[in-house]
């Protein structure tokens, strides 16, 4: 048989553990939520017009940081990368990968000597021309949506791969735009 405790004793005790049941469930959420961040997708802000009629100036999106450690980037996809001459990340869609050779005539992209369909991009849209160029191995070169006020690989370069974060997935905020992006 267990001696008596007093009511009060037993609460003090029972609070006092489950505060620090408490602390042990936020130390672990931190710790979850540091990994998921820094290893598995991360939430990105969308700054500037160069992406509409995609993204918007404010539209947050969930950036999958996993998927490039186990492929390479494909052509067509929204990938953010960290433009390291000016510290400061970009989004862009990937248009050309290593070896290809990219040229805008006619306002028509040209990969490889072929237009690429490019349902993203909003008729009437204007693209400057542009020679062809032909991406380095170990790099990317990527454009904007919207084509005539966007810094993309046509005034940057082409882009090392070592510098994408990932591949922009989904729409999350505001929830009028919510969706997926592939």
């Amino acid at each position: 048989m267990e001696p008596y405790v007093p009511r009060s004793a037993r609460h003090r005790r029972k609070g006092g553990n489950e505060a620090w049941e408490w602390v042990q469930a936020l130390v672990i959420a931190f710790i979850l939520a540091w990994i998921i961040r820094s290893f598995v997708c991360e939430p990105f802000h969308v700054s500037g017009p160069s992406m509409r009629e995609t993204l918007h100036d404010g539209d947050l999106v969930l950036v999958n940081k996993l998927v490039y450690e186990f492929r390479e980037p494909k052509r067509g996809e929204v990938i953010v990368f960290d433009y390291q001459k000016e510290k400061r990340d970009y989004i862009k869609r990937v248009i050309g990968l290593p070896g290809d050779i990219v040229e805008v005539r006619n306002g028509r992209v040209l990969v490889n000597e072929r237009s690429i369909p490019e349902p993203y991009i909003k008729p009437g849209t204007p693209t400057s021309d542009m020679p062809p160029t032909k991406v380095p191995e170990g790099h990317l070169f990527v454009m904007g949506d919207n084509r005539g006020n966007s810094s993309d690989s046509r005034d940057i370069g082409p882009v090392p791969i070592d510098w994408v974060v990932g591949r922009a997935d989904l729409v999350f905020w505001p929830m009028t735009d919510f969706g997926f992006l592939w």
